[in-house]
């Protein structure tokens, strides 16, 4: 019976040893996924710019397997697309693409402001308007001001959104961002009326006032929008 025993907790052991592999994986394919969104989100692959798995992996120092499941999950939710053999690009924005993108966005990114107004901290407050000033010291022309500038928006947004205190929610929300913030690099000579919307949203979580938050954080997808339907169209 002893003997029996030993075998059944050697099994187990053998068992839970044998899970230990493919978390290890999946921990690097989740590192990877994370990079490359981030390299959407803050602009460094734009529309009309293409990238191949081999540069990708140079970026990551990883090898093509954890960057083409990557490229995956991101295709499979419209965030990037394949455009001819291993090169990969942003999709094209099409108008009902982008109406519904808007309408979405204005929901629930609103959602996340008026409950971040409810939950965010001094200490977050302080934080938030240091980024909103860098998002003021980068408002200028030129390709390289153009990514700072999507770097520091992306933050500040994020800021907010996860001040909210709801993961689930923050998760639809960059999974919008990942399908419409790479056209934000288009919206060249619009910073300036952004960055008045950005300091209302500090000012409305200084008061706490949830209506003005939502109204500033609406007038601010909707002016994105405006000068996007144009794009488009």
């Amino acid at each position: 019976m002893n003997k029996v025993r030993q075998k059944m907790a050697e099994a187990a052991e053998l068992k839970t040893s044998l899970k230990v592999v493919p978390l290890n994986r999946e921990t690097l394919q989740d590192r990877v996924y994370r990079r490359i969104c981030d390299m959407i989100l803050d602009g460094e692959i734009a529309p009309g710019r293409l990238v191949t798995i081999q540069s990708i992996s140079e970026a990551c120092g990883v090898s093509h397997m954890p960057v083409r499941e990557a490229l995956k999950r991101l295709t499979a939710a419209n965030a990037l697309t394949v455009v001819s053999g291993r090169s990969i690009g942003i999709p094209r924005l099409s108008r009902a693409t982008l109406d519904d993108l808007r309408n979405v966005r204005l929901e629930i990114e609103s959602l996340a402001a008026k409950w971040a107004v409810r939950h965010i901290t001094d200490a977050e407050l302080t934080r938030l308007e240091e980024e909103c000033g860098r998002l003021e010291a980068s408002n200028a022309d030129g390709d390289g001001d153009v990514k700072s500038y999507l770097r520091a928006n992306h933050a500040f947004h994020f800021s907010i959104y996860r001040a909210s205190r709801s993961p689930r929610l923050v998760a639809v929300i960059e999974n919008l961002w990942l399908q419409i913030s790479p056209y934000f690099n288009l919206l060249r000579g619009t910073y300036g009326k952004a960055n008045t919307y950005h300091q209302v949203m500090v000012d409305a979580l200084r008061l706490r006032d949830e209506a003005k938050m939502e109204a500033a954080l609406r007038a601010d997808i909707e002016a994105a929008y405006r000068v996007l339907v144009n794009l488009v169209e």
